[in-house]
C-alpha cells in the first residue's frame, strides 16, 4: 500500500505559492519497481514482488496509479490503489482507494463496492514536511477496515514521522510509525509503534531520460516482534 498521496490546500507564503505556478503544464511520471520483498509501515506484505507506478499531476494536483503482484506465485495477493491529491508547500491532504484480490469477497471482485464484503479500503491521509522532518497522519474511513475489542469499526489510523539526510553519496530515509489506538489492522491492542526503518538510496543515470534507484532497507515492527531486510530497483523514465 502506497497509498493516494493527497489532495491539498493553501500556502501561506511567496515562496509556496510560486512553487505551485512553476508547475503551469500536466506533468506524467511512471516507473516499475522490483523489490525482494513488500514492506509496507513496518509490516511484510509479501515476497519478492513488481510494482508498477503511474501518475499525472498539475499545479499541486495529482491523480496517481500503483499495484503489487507477487512473482514467487499465480496465487499472490494483487493489489491496486488509485490516489487523487493536492499540495502546496509544505502542507498535503488526499485520499486512497486500495484494492486486493483476496479479503471480505472471496471472488476477489473489483466493483464489489458493499461495505461488508468489498475488498476496497478507503484512506484519508493529512502531513505537512518541515524539511528536516516530514509527518503524516492516515486514517481509514470506510470499507474493509480492522476492529477494536468491541466488534466496532477502528477507523484505523497510523503516523508517521520521516527523516531524509545525506550519508556516504546516497540518500537516507529514517521512519518512526505509530498506531495511536486499539485496531485489527495493525495488530495493536493499543497505542503501538509499528515501524521502525531506515532506508538507503542511490541513484544511476543511465541516460538522460533514464534513472534507476537502488534502494536497500531494514524495517523493524516493535509492536508484531518482527524485522525486515529488504531491497529493491526502480526503473524510472524521465519525461
Amino acid at each position: 500500500m502506497k497509498g493516494f498521496k493527497s489532495i491539498l490546500v493553501a500556502g501561506l507564503s511567496v515562496a509556496s505559492m510560486s512553487s505551485v505556478f512553476a508547475q503551469d503544464k500536466v506533468e506524467g511520471s511512471m516507473s516499475v519497481d522490483l523489490v525482494s520483498q513488500y514492506v509496507w509501515r513496518g509490516i511484510n506484505c509479501g515476497d519478492a514482488a513488481i510494482q508498477p507506478g503511474l501518475g499525472i499531476s498539475w499545479k499541486g494536483l495529482s491523480l496517481g496509479a500503483w499495484g503489487s503482484v507477487g512473482l514467487a506465485s499465480a496465487d499472490d495477493v494483487k493489489e491496486f490503489d488509485l490516489t487523487l491529491g493536492y499540495s502546496v508547500g509544505g502542507f498535503n491532504i488526499g485520499v486512497t482507494d486500495y484494492w486486493f484480490s483476496a479479503g471480505l469477497d472471496e471472488l476477489g471482485r473489483y466493483f464489489k463496492y458493499d461495505a461488508h464484503s468489498t475488498n476496497h479500503i478507503y484512506e484519508a491521509n493529512v502531513g505537512y514536511d518541515f524539511g528536516p522532518v516530514a509527518v503524516q497522519w492516515y486514517t481509514n474511513i470506510a470499507g474493509n477496515d480492522g476492529w477494536n475489542a468491541d466488534g466496532d469499526r477502528a477507523y484505523s489510523s497510523f503516523v508517521q514521522f520521516s527523516a531524509p539526510f545525506e550519508f556516504m553519496t546516497c540518500n537516507w530515509d529514517a521512519t518512526v510509525g505509530i498506531v495511536p489506538y486499539e485496531t485489527s489492522f495493525y495488530g495493536a491492542s493499543g497505542f503501538a509503534v509499528t515501524e521502525l526503518g531506515l532506508k538507503a538510496t542511490k541513484e544511476f543515470q543511465v541516460s538522460d531520460k533514464i534513472t534507476i534507484p537502488l534502494y536497500v532497507g531494514i524495517s523493524a515492527n516493535p509492536c508484531l516482534q518482527d524485522c525486515n531486510f529488504y531491497a529493491g530497483v526502480a526503473f524510472t523514465p524521465n519525461f
